[in-house]
């Protein structure tokens, strides 16, 4: 486990009267210590050359004079009066915060470490040409452009209170990184940005996916939405690679924001995160990032500290350490942040009282947290996993030895209903339907063959190049073809073949991450093969076009 933290990490200061201080390192840095952690890796300000994959030249030009020059005139996002001041050195230490993602990235791709945390990064709000919320430079989004560099699939999660749009926009049509932010709604705090409704754009539709949060939403909806949303998008995304953003800002106790998240919350959502890096990427490869979060001594330490416990697969201590709250006390009361927690995990609630307010701020975050997961997690996963035919979470099923194999030539056969026991003797290509590990799918289409559900393969041999999946009640889960036997006629087939599918929901999560297909093109692909197998298609409710536009339900007499 890798620590990046160095004398330039406390060089990124706006100034004393900033909410983002670099006084954080202190404490933070102290109790990541006090638990075992080193600091591994001290960053260096990136080249331009490796800045300029996410940034405009003329961009880092304007940063490097506003180094030199505090008195220039407001350019690109940074002024005197703005959120983002210049200082001297600006460009140095903005680069050194770069650096110091670029290179931990560097080292979990040659494989000298599993997982790397860099609190001093995490600046996702920093655009193309621009500087915002804190952030001139974006460390997140140059360390997933180095993965990308190497053809890897990059699931970037964000757990900040505020909208990770930096990062969203700067991926927002590259179908190779899948962009997660959980946050407090943009109608009520700063960036104005992550809706539900930004999803993506051309080839990229499905592939960036938000879940606004109002206002007085605390740990219990919001970890709701965390546990229900990441296990599924990640099985179906199938990452290399996982790049992470763990502001402490969503704290019920933090100043700039209105959400009641724990400490307690933020660590099982770290270690959901190394789970899934674990579960999906070779090697378990996560990179952690450190964000936002102005409670400097009672909350930033502790939400370090559990994210590189988790990482390094440690157990939390059940206090902070005695030596650690006699160090920082005074200075944490003259900022009127004392006293410190004796404990890393919160109380309920952080300790403040459940009213009537937060309970609708629940209960309208966990419906919109249900429909997003409708809208953007295909519908075999979704009901994969609400009918326990598979966990997300859990190990491969044990069908896993069956599946994976590579088609050999011939003409593809149909075999209209397939029984469990044919269904054992075959193997699944890859990139037939989602999860996109074949053992996952192989092993959940198994579950549900002895749940009822019916199934109709494409069979070249004894692998499965194509497959129409339909519930017990009608509804038609799945259609999906094998990438190099598309184009073929093999969905119309399956499709005429699934004589008890009554019903389907067609949303923009029912993509292939690998093939590059126009959103345009999908669902008028859809709406053909549905219209010509009988299917009634119509515009989905609403709400689910309130997300995807393009979203159909069809129904068969």
């Amino acid at each position: 486990m890798l620590l990046v933290f160095g004398p330039r990490s406390v060089t990124y200061d706006f100034g004393p009267a900033h909410p983002l201080t670099p006084r954080r390192f202190g404490p933070g840095i102290d109790l990541l210590e006090a638990v075992g952690a080193a600091p591994g890796l001290a960053p260096e300000p990136a080249p331009d050359a490796e800045l300029l994959w996410c940034h405009t030249r003329a961009y880092v030009d304007v940063v490097k004079r506003f180094s030199f020059d505090r008195d220039g005139r407001p350019s690109s996002g940074i002024s005197d009066g703005g959120d983002t001041p210049p200082f001297a050195g600006m460009h140095e230490a903005s680069a050194a915060v770069a650096g110091g993602s670029i290179r931990a990235m560097e080292t979990i791709l040659r494989g000298d470490t599993e997982h790397a945390q860099h609190p001093g990064g995490g600046l996702h709000h920093a655009m193309a040409a621009r500087a915002s919320g804190f952030c001139v430079y974006n460390d997140p989004a140059l360390a997933i452009a180095r993965a990308r560099r190497d053809g890897l699939r990059v699931f970037y999660v964000d757990l900040d209170v505020h909208h990770g749009d930096g990062v969203q926009a700067l991926f927002y049509d590259d179908p190779g990184v899948l962009t997660f932010s959980i946050h407090e709604t943009g109608r009520a705090l700063f960036p104005g940005t992550g809706e539900a409704w930004e999803i993506g754009e051309g080839a990229a539709a499905g592939s960036a996916v938000n879940v606004p949060l109002p206002p007085g939403t605390g740990e219990r909806a919001w970890l709701g939405a965390v546990r229900s949303l990441l296990p599924e998008l990640a099985a179906t995304f199938g990452p290399d690679v996982i790049v992470s953003q763990h502001g402490a800002d969503s704290h019920a106790w933090d100043p700039l924001a209105h959400l009641r998240v724990t400490t307690t919350a933020m660590g099982e959502a770290a270690r959901l995160v190394d789970t899934l890096a674990h579960r999906h990427g070779p090697r378990g490869r996560w990179l952690a990032t450190g964000g936002g979060g102005y409670d400097a001594y009672r909350v930033v330490p502790r939400a370090w500290t559990l994210t590189w416990l988790a990482a390094a697969h440690r157990e939390v201590p059940d206090e902070t350490p005695e030596a650690w709250r006699t160090r920082w006390q005074v200075e944490a009361a003259r900022y009127g942040q004392a006293p410190l927690p004796a404990t890393f995990a919160d109380p309920p609630n952080a300790g403040l009282p459940f009213d009537a307010e937060q309970e609708a701020a629940e209960a309208e975050a966990a419906e919109l947290a249900a429909l997003v997961r409708r809208v953007l997690v295909p519908r075999l996963v979704r009901e994969a996993t609400d009918r326990r035919w598979w966990d997300p979470v859990g190990p491969p099923p044990s069908s896993s030895a069956l599946s994976g194999a590579g088609p050999g030539a011939g003409t593809p056969t149909i075999l209209r209903a397939v029984d469990a026991a044919t269904w054992t003797r075959l193997a699944l290509a890859p990139w037939v339907i989602a999860p996109a590990a074949p053992s996952d799918a192989h092993g959940l289409v198994l579950a549900g063959l002895a749940d009822g559900a019916t199934v109709s393969a494409a069979l070249v041999g004894a692998s499965v190049v194509g497959l129409a999946i339909s519930s017990a009640d009608g509804a038609l889960l799945a259609l999906g073809v094998a990438p190099a036997w598309r184009r073929q006629g093999l969905a119309r087939r399956l499709l005429a073949a699934a004589e008890t599918a009554r019903r389907a929901e067609v949303t923009v999560a029912e993509r292939d991450p690998v093939e590059r297909l126009e959103r345009d093109a999908r669902s008028a692909i859809a709406r053909r093969l549905l219209g010509a197998a009988g299917f009634r298609v119509e515009p989905a409710p609403a709400g689910v076009r309130a997300i995807d536009p393009q979203a159909i339900v069809a129904v068969r007499p």
